[in-house]
């Protein structure tokens, strides 16, 4: 957006709380998730939501979004957060390094994805930590109790939502995000998100199991891209009445012509992660869906792309030394030790990244059809008289329909870490 323009002037005059003040005195983008949300339904669109394990993500989604003008969402899973170069503390202070440096007029929300909960004790230590984070100027969080059973997830992700500001957006989860084989159902997701609304927690998104995979999908274990649609869609209708459209994790490695039609399945917000990584890594991809190409049991390193041969070759050796296969999606687990690393590359490496990431995030805008939507974040929040982006939305059931006799009783974790 054109940052002198009367709609973005007034933009910024309607940020967040948290945000106005920690930026208050910048003219950077950063606006509710409520309100990209908002825009979203209002354009027909899907809104792009980066996950950002390198801090060099930041600076070329956001260099996308203001060439297309299109709003998106900046994100950071807490279990990333342990492992990668970028944290809930760093990342608000790259955006605004990132803004200023094309002048501002990307328009953006600071998003915690999979903010895991697996326990009682999670949610009490989530209290102390989500202030610090939105203290730092995070705009939208996604509280993930997936991992326990459907009361249990119901009631934690209650709990911890209804202490969170109302202004900022909200996204929740029902179904561990595993791959192909067990999906989440309607009775679950009406369950949860009645629950939740009879309890006036009103979420944005909804994150269910639909056949994705965070990650890789690598053919020769036998994995393939299987979200499926048709349950995606029935959940989609079901919890529509709610306000709540369906958020789609583990895209990397869906084919760009299916992303396209995600839209037509209630899908409002897409995650993308590994696809990013794999630029900066370098790794030989398939130029239609993002996915990792290995041959010979081990990732291949294209030397015209991403980061320098020799940096690569020590994250190799760094690998091999923690046991890691070389095909492993551990190597998520170096972001870490190579961030710094990766940042001091010569300007022309750090440059081929950036280009090829914005590339990536442009494609995936024009296949949300987001292109213009940063407007119609403007166009929401000029209907307001204030920053509070608080939706405005009924009560349609009874709490006491939602109880733990009359749960699903499905849900619970089989052992493994789905968390990113």
């Amino acid at each position: 957006m054109d940052v002198k323009s009367k709609a973005y002037q007034e933009l910024l005059k309607k940020r967040p709380l948290n945000v106005q003040a920690r930026f208050g005195e910048t003219e950077m983008g950063l606006v509710s998730g409520r309100d990209i949300a908002a825009a979203a339904r209002e354009v027909d669109s899907i809104v792009l939501a980066a996950n950002a394990r390198h801090p060099l993500v930041i600076k070329a989604v956001l260099q996308a979004a203001k060439k297309k003008n299109a709003a998106v969402l900046i994100e950071l899973a807490k279990s990333e957060a342990t492992y990668c170069g970028a944290t809930y503390d760093n990342i608000p202070e790259y955006a605004l390094k990132y803004s200023e440096e094309i002048g501002h007029g990307a328009v953006f929300g600071l998003h915690v994805d999979h903010y895991a909960i697996k326990s009682q004790a999670d949610v009490l230590k989530g209290v102390g930590h989500l202030t610090k984070i939105l203290n730092n100027g995070f705009t939208s969080v996604a509280i993930d109790a997936s991992h326990l059973d459907d009361y249990d997830n119901f009631a934690a992700t209650r709990a911890l939502a209804d202490w969170l500001p109302s202004e900022l957006g909200l996204e929740v989860e029902v179904g561990e995000i595993k791959g192909p084989g067990e999906l989440s159902t309607v009775e679950e997701a009406l369950y949860y998100i009645g629950g939740l609304n009879a309890w006036q927690v009103f979420p944005d998104y909804l994150a269910i199991s639909n056949g994705s995979l965070h990650g890789t999908y690598d053919p020769t274990a036998g994995q393939m891209e299987g979200i499926d649609l048709t349950r995606t869609k029935e959940i989609a209708d079901a919890i529509a009445p709610y306000g709540v459209a369906i958020a789609q994790h583990g895209i990397s490695g869906t084919p760009l012509d299916k992303v396209s039609t995600f839209r037509k399945y209630g899908i409002r917000k897409g995650n993308v992660a590994t696809l990013f990584q794999n630029v900066y890594y370098g790794i030989k991809m398939d130029p239609n869906t993002g996915n990792a190409i290995t041959e010979g049991g081990t990732y291949t390193k294209e030397a015209d792309r991403g980061i320098s041969m020799e940096l690569w070759e020590k994250i190799v050796a760094a690998g091999d030394e923690k046991g890691m296969s070389r095909k492993s999606g551990d190597y998520k687990k170096l972001n870490l030790p190579f961030c710094d690393m990766i940042l001091a590359e010569p300007k022309p490496i750090i440059d081929r990244i950036v280009d090829e990431m914005a590339w990536w995030a442009e494609r995936f805008i024009v296949a949300f059809g987001a292109e213009g939507s940063a407007d119609a974040v403007a166009e929401v929040m000029a209907k307001r008289v204030d920053q509070n982006a608080s939706p405005d939305r009924k009560v349609l059931g009874e709490r006491k329909n939602y109880t733990k006799d009359n749960a699903p009783g499905k849900g619970g974790n089989d052992g493994k870490n789905y968390d990113d």
